[in-house]
């Protein structure tokens, strides 16, 4: 064979070779997966303010309607409507010719009562002599004395009539009896106004504080007396935030005045009252807000973040959990209350635990996790609003 078909033959034999020892090398493992990517708290024990928020209605402190004491026609108004007026302050001023008139005659009657007075007086001081002389009867003497009380007591009389026509005088400016701010008018003048009129003729609210009347099922009041019951002064020493329309408290605080004693048979709610400082007049009657009342205090509450609470199928609340190697578990838990859009933990979690936030659906149990610290601000901002509130 010619020399030249051994060497292609050759090389034939160890490309082949070659090909073979390729083929039984075995193939290259895969990279491990990369340890996921979560944000994770480290849970810590503080005292934790359990509430709840109601409805309730605003009511002004005190409210007067301003009504006549006597009749006659409204002159002028003397205030502007809607404005804040001062006890005193004069408001409406009626017609005070009639009432002036009565005041002159009243003292004319008592000039003339003292007049007679006077003459009853000399009269009886003169026959007091002749009746010790004997000089006239005591029938006479007593007759004059009898005359004189009377006059004296006419007298009085006459006073007396004097002043009242004197009040009604000054009855006809009519004045605010309370401080506050005064609604609209509701007669004008020309208006003739007395005692029997059935609409007042303004009405005054003191707002500067005011009530908040808030309702709540009877049976929650147990819990109320229970906190109240700390020895430090009560249940009106429970702090209550007014929330208004918006959600947002107002910067204003309040205190429980009392429970309500009675319970409507309709509805069975109590009513609470609740004293509110309003220096700016935000509330105001009518206006209808939320109440937040505490109720319970945990000294070593602990907090957990509303979106590292998951429900299985069976609504088993659960949460992923980090131990110190970053390994992950889920740990069935039990929550309570909402508190600023976190969860009371009342078992399954401790304080020290550290619970995975967000990117539970990378973790596997046994699974290496990658932690980051949560970013506590940029989560609330978007959380899912309260549900435990009534």
């Amino acid at each position: 064979m010619h020399p030249s078909h051994l060497t292609k033959k050759n090389m034939l034999i160890a490309a082949a070779l070659l090909s073979l020892a390729a083929c039984s090398k075995p193939a290259p493992e895969e990279g491990a997966a990369p340890p996921a990517a979560v944000t994770v708290l480290k849970l810590q024990a503080a005292p934790v303010l359990l509430s709840d928020e109601l409805p309730g209605r605003v009511a002004a402190f005190r409210t007067a309607d301003i009504r006549p004491q006597v009749g006659g026609i409204v002159l002028r108004r003397q205030f502007e409507q809607g404005a804040e007026v001062q006890a005193g302050q004069k408001l409406f001023q009626l017609n005070p010719a009639p009432f002036q008139a009565d005041v002159d005659s009243a003292a004319a009657a008592l000039q003339h009562a003292v007049a007679t007075a006077n003459r009853a007086s000399s009269q009886a001081e003169r026959l007091k002599p002749l009746v010790e002389a004997d000089a006239i009867s005591r029938q006479a003497y007593d007759d004059a004395v009898a005359q004189r009380e009377q006059a004296v007591a006419t007298v009085a009389q006459a006073r007396a009539s004097l002043a009242r026509r004197r009040l009604d005088l000054a009855f006809a400016s009519i004045e605010a009896p309370i401080a506050g701010r005064i609604g609209s008018e509701l007669v004008t003048e020309g208006a003739l106004v007395g005692l029997a009129d059935a609409a007042p003729m303004a009405r005054i609210q003191q707002i500067d504080k005011v009530y908040v009347d808030v309702r709540q099922p009877a049976a929650a009041l147990a819990a109320l007396r229970a906190a109240s019951a700390d020895g430090k002064g009560g249940a009106d020493k429970l702090p209550v935030t007014i929330l208004g329309a918006d959600g947002q408290p107002h910067p204003v605080m309040g205190r429980i005045l009392f429970s309500g004693i009675s319970v409507d048979a309709g509805t069975g709610d109590a009513v609470i009252r609740v004293l509110v400082d309003n220096p700016q007049r935000q509330l105001l009657p009518g206006m209808f807000v939320r109440a937040r009342i505490a109720r319970a205090v945990q000294a070593d509450g602990v907090l957990v973040p509303q979106q590292a609470v998951l429900r299985g199928s069976d609504g088993q609340a659960q949460a992923w959990v980090l131990d110190g190697a970053h390994k992950a578990s889920l740990k069935p838990v039990t929550v309570g209350d909402v508190v600023e859009h976190q969860y009371v933990v009342n078992g399954g979690l401790k304080a020290g635990d550290t619970v995975v936030i967000e990117g539970q659906e990378r973790l596997q149990p046994g699974a290496t996790a990658a932690p980051q610290p949560w970013k506590r601000a940029a989560a609330v901002a978007t959380a899912a609003p309260a549900s435990a509130v009534r």
